[in-house]
């Protein structure tokens, strides 16, 4: 049930709205979940500088929507898992790839280990220890790509945990029920 709802631009606080402007201008449409951010042009901005970012990173796309799926499998969040299943898609993985990666997991051991350890990044980050990040790397992780990690896990934190909280589902949850 959507508890927050999607903002058209003359409706949003003043920030907001250029950003989403900004968006339309260069997209064509906001999306709801930006639009529905845009309640806060705080959290609007803040979103978007970690998006931006994150776009930046060496990860390579397709292990990068392994973490994600491993990640809102965790969270719970429908509404990102359709969207990184379909970007999975699109990166090149296959139905089994996806799978696995739902489970925290790979086929490819390397990066099986990249993948369990963002688990825990975001589950009990308090666990991590120097043993963990000496496993990265003996699996040929570079101090950049074990520093990202901890940045996309957050940005699927930021996003799953907002559409949860703001009620936003899959088109085909919300018609159901």
């Amino acid at each position: 049930m959507r508890r927050l709802t999607a903002l058209d631009p003359v409706d949003a606080p003043a920030k907001s709205r250029e950003l989403l402007d900004d968006i339309i201008s260069r997209r064509g449409s906001a999306g709801e979940m930006v639009a529905t951010m845009a309640h806060s042009p705080a959290m609007l901005q803040g979103y978007l500088d970690l998006s931006r970012a994150m776009r930046r990173t060496k990860l390579p796309r397709a292990l990068s929507e392994k973490i994600s799926l491993a990640v809102q499998e965790w969270i719970g969040c429908g509404l990102c898992l359709d969207a990184h299943t379909q970007a999975a898609r699109a990166a090149g993985l296959t139905d089994t790839d996806i799978a696995l990666a739902r489970q925290g997991t790979s086929a490819d051991s390397r990066e099986a280990a990249l993948i369990a350890v963002a688990v825990r990044v975001l589950a009990e980050p308090s666990s991590l220890t120097d043993e963990d990040v000496a496993d990265l790397r003996a699996h040929g992780w570079s101090d950049r790509i074990i520093a990202e990690v901890p940045g996309l896990v957050a940005l699927n934190l930021l996003t799953g945990s907002f559409n949860l909280l703001a009620g936003l589902e899959p088109a085909e949850r919300t018609a159901q029920g």
